[in-house]
């Protein structure tokens, strides 16, 4: 505890340093959530386990000890009978006087579509885990949560999160909001486990995840992309902040709002080519998920350029390739809008969709612009999560459930077609037009 309070104030000062804070006048919010390494645990037990998906067939386990301790994981089909195994690599790193336990990534399959597989990791007989892989064809259910934190509501999601039979999820930015205390990336890795052990957890970096500090920590994102690392090379990016992947009958694109998305920026050459190696036949439908959201009638978050200069720059390639649905997170609200490109309803745009209502600490974002803008259809300041479930290739329903009254109620519910299926919008034009804002 000692070590926490310490870094509380090692953050104090930063944010004085940076001279960057923001204030929001937000309702209570519920005490924050602090999980501690538990005292049976020896320095090689592994903790915070979580896996994400590498390619169509194999999972990336990711985990921690205090002390050096083999990366392996040993995995097979039946509780306890461990027929495979694979190596993978270790590292850690520092962060001012904090210094992270050995982080492990391990790579294993290929493993069958839509099956359990239980698996141990560094050979630790006293912590048995399982998973289940995603299926290779469609239907497929998705969980979107954003801005998750570490507080009672976070707790409260996270346990109606479990309640639902999902294959994967997907969290457009800010995770453990840690910002720079680094003993919380531990505590969320922690608070996570007993989900993120279970099904897949594909992410995007937020504001809450830079943790630069001019001249005493200059490099971004250094716990970020130690702990949570994505399959950004598979899918030939070369950072870990913004990647693509394939699953069932959906492309999942996962960009960065907190990294360069100019004309010029490798983020954006990488979009333009990743966008024109779709293939509708194989992925259907196509997922984009940000952080900063581009479309916002909320008060918060206005005139960021994470949102508006990247909107600028980027809208038109993903109106172009069709993309269906774009995920925000960082506004602490629920927010859905009807399709839309360039400030207006266009049948063949994505839908945005703003879930950064997870529970972070911050509290809710309550004030909305009035009149509400003619491209927003349901909006709500509570905590909650949503559920995207691809039926087919032309068909999903995506469901939103709040949670501020402690139970999971569906509160807004939309059927949604996917513009591969449209004949309006099939017709898909060059990618590579730069800066270019209109049709």
């Amino acid at each position: 505890m000692a070590e926490v309070k310490g870094q509380v104030l090692v953050f104090v000062l930063a944010i004085a340093f940076i001279g960057c804070v923001v204030s929001y006048d937000r309702p209570p919010v519920r005490k924050n959530i602090s999980i501690l390494q538990p005292k049976q645990f020896s320095s090689t037990s592994p903790q915070q386990v979580h896996i994400s998906a590498v390619g169509p067939d194999k999972m990336r386990i990711s985990w921690i000890t205090q002390s050096s301790a083999p990366s392996v994981v040993e995995y097979g089909t039946s509780a306890g009978a461990y027929t495979e195994s694979a190596t993978g690599t270790s590292s850690s790193y520092h962060y001012l006087v904090y210094k992270s336990g050995q982080i492990h990534h391990v790579v294993i399959g290929p493993l069958d579509p839509n099956t359990a597989y239980y698996y141990r990791c560094s050979s630790d007989s006293t912590r048995q885990f399982s998973l289940k892989t995603p299926p290779a064809h469609l239907p497929i259910k998705f969980t979107v949560v954003g801005d998750l934190g570490q507080t009672g509501w976070t707790n409260s999601t996270l346990q109606h999160i479990a309640q639902s039979n999902y294959d994967m999820l997907l969290l457009p930015g800010d995770l453990a909001y840690a910002d720079f205390v680094q003993p919380l990336w531990d505590s969320f890795g922690r608070l996570v486990e007993p989900l993120a052990s279970q099904r897949p957890w594909m992410v995007t970096q937020g504001n809450h995840e830079v943790e630069k500090i001019p001249i005493i920590h200059s490099t971004p994102f250094t716990a970020y992309n130690a702990r949570w690392r994505m399959p950004f090379e598979e899918s030939g990016s070369t950072s870990n902040l913004y990647y693509s992947f394939d699953v069932a009958g959906v492309h999942i694109i996962m960009l960065g709002s907190y990294t360069d998305f100019d004309p010029d920026s490798d983020q954006f050459k990488w979009l333009q080519g990743d966008l024109g190696n779709i293939d509708r036949g194989k992925t259907p439908w196509i997922v984009a998920l940000i952080h900063a959201p581009w479309y916002n009638t909320n008060t918060d978050h206005q005139g960021e350029p994470e949102s508006d200069l990247m909107k600028q720059h980027m809208e038109v390639l993903l109106y172009k390739a069709r993309v269906d649905i774009v995920f925000a997170g960082h506004v602490h609200a629920y927010e859905r809008f009807t399709r839309v490109y360039n400030g207006q309803a266009d049948n063949c745009g994505p839908i945005h969709i703003t879930i950064g209502d997870g529970g972070n600490r911050e509290g809710l974002a309550k004030r909305y612009m009035d009149p509400i803008a003619g491209i927003s259809v349901f909006r709500e300041a509570s905590f909650g999560h949503g559920q995207l479930e691809v039926v087919n290739a032309t068909d999903a329903v995506w469901t939103w459930h709040r949670n501020d009254d402690d139970v999971s109620v569906v509160s807004d519910t939309v059927w949604l077609r996917s513009l591969s299926s449209n004949p309006a919008c099939l017709q898909i034009t060059c990618f590579h037009v730069v800066g270019a804002e209109s049709n």
